[in-house]
């Protein structure tokens, strides 16, 4: 196979795409992840990924294709970090009494807190 006929991914792929390029009749290279470490950092940048996708989702449909990725690698990190139920829901209930939800779909056009901090950079300006 000739270097011309190659697309370099090198990324973290879901389990069954080997079977799926394979049963084309074509050809990849796959490396097993053994270490942890590397693991959970490759699940890290396909969270990234994923949540990429679901933002560009424009219909029900995409929304849930894109959902249900982003889904199963936070799953898979869940798992990993050995994350319990009950922590989750502990979590995500403090969360939503410390910074509530958006039911009220506030928009923050500015705010003179020069001390609050978001984890998103201001717009217009890149991290």
């Amino acid at each position: 196979m000739s270097e011309i006929n190659r697309v370099y991914y090198n990324k973290l792929v879901r389990d069954n795409i080997p079977a799926k390029i394979e049963a084309k009749r074509q050809q990849c290279d796959i490396r097993k992840i053994t270490d942890v470490q590397e693991l959970q950092q490759e699940l890290f940048k396909k969270v990234q990924e994923e949540a990429a996708s679901l933002s560009k989702a424009r219909t029900k449909e995409e929304f849930l294709e894109e959902y249900s990725d982003l889904m199963v690698v936070l799953e898979t990190l869940i798992r990993q970090l050995e994350i319990s139920k009950d922590e989750l829901i502990k979590f995500r209930k403090d969360n939503l009494i410390t910074k509530g939800g958006y039911k009220h779909g506030h928009f923050l056009h500015w705010s003179a807190d020069v001390d609050y901090r978001s984890n998103e950079s201001v717009q217009g300006i890149p991290l």
